[in-house]
């Protein structure tokens, strides 16, 4: 078997044991496929014969392969840590399964990735935002102010958006459902904005969009053919939106870290805000408080009398 071979289907091996164990999404498990592959090509190059003659030197070069351009692109440290983590995850895999017997990438850590605050935008922009998607008529301006709606009322990642079905909304009780990593489960109140336009794309939208399409789809969000919305239309219609309020540098994140900031500085507590976004660690969360500090700081050092202005 050739080195191609036994290393493909260790991975094939290692990336089922992460969606059938770890309940790890489709799109994680993308991304450690091509982690792997670039760390396949990368021993390939070093000649390397088998996986248990893999050195801790050639584990170490992963980092220069993946710095020097080697992938075809430069990459961002993000990428870089990324990367080396699933290598190192890789090997612990194939010394628990007894594939191999040492795990050479045991000393080989990932860069260390300097800490960004999340891009929160001002409520009043993101009122412009919200004004814009509403100002059309018909079922395609319905469904995308209810989109725009839901990822700023409940700081729904796109993914989790996207891949709502009409049972998730109970409007009875005002609330959501939402599937986050790993299929984790829960449950959010929904403000009268957004019940108000998922009201609205239910009612005068979805059907309209149903209609167009030969096969049924639970989708709540459908696209102009009447299948399910996919991210990156969701993506092109935020980035639409956007564009038409003349607002730069807005993502489906944006309002998922407007929603956790403008939460906070309202005065939620952490761990709420915690729970709402899903995260598994009040840690992730706290980066939102050093957001709101740094507001603080900005207007007391141009308000205050005693501050450092002139």
């Amino acid at each position: 078997m050739t080195f191609s071979n036994q290393f493909q289907r260790a991975a094939d091996d290692y990336l089922a044991h992460l969606t059938v164990e770890r309940s790890l999404s489709d799109n994680t498990i993308a991304a450690y496929r091509r982690d792997l592959t670039h760390y396949r090509e990368h021993l390939e190059r070093r000649e390397v014969l088998d996986l248990a003659s893999i050195s801790a030197e050639d584990s170490a070069s992963f980092v220069d392969y993946l710095r020097d351009g080697s992938t075809g692109k430069s990459m961002a440290t993000t990428s870089v840590a990324r990367m080396v983590t699933a290598m190192r995850r890789f090997h612990e895999f194939l010394v628990a399964e007894g594939v191999t017997p040492n795990d050479p990438s045991h000393d080989v850590h990932p860069p260390k990735i300097g800490m960004r605050l999340p891009k929160a935008i001002p409520v009043s922009q993101m009122q412009l935002l919200l004004d814009t998607a509403g100002k059309g008529e018909g079922p395609i301006a319905l469904r995308d102010l209810a989109l725009l709606e839901v990822l700023y009322g409940t700081g729904a990642r796109i993914s989790e958006a996207v891949g709502l079905t009409a049972d998730d909304i109970d409007f009875d009780s005002a609330s959501i459902r939402l599937f986050g990593k790993g299929r984790k489960e829960r449950v959010l109140p929904l403000g009268r904005y957004a019940l108000e336009a998922l009201e609205a794309y239910r009612v005068r939208g979805r059907p309209s969009l149903l209609a167009r399409s030969a096969k049924p789809s639970s989708s709540l969000f459908l696209n102009k053919r009447g299948n399910p919305l996919s991210r990156q239309s969701a993506w092109g219609i935020i980035q639409s939106i956007a564009d038409e309020a003349n607002i730069a540098h807005i993502s489906p994140h944006t309002f998922r870290h407007s929603f956790a900031t403008h939460l906070l500085q309202g005065g939620a507590d952490v761990r709420v805000v915690q729970e709402m976004l899903g995260h598994s660690s009040v840690t992730t969360t706290q980066i939102y408080t050093m957001v709101t500090r740094e507001t603080l700081k900005e207007v007391y050092a141009t308000a205050h009398p005693r501050a450092w202005h002139d």
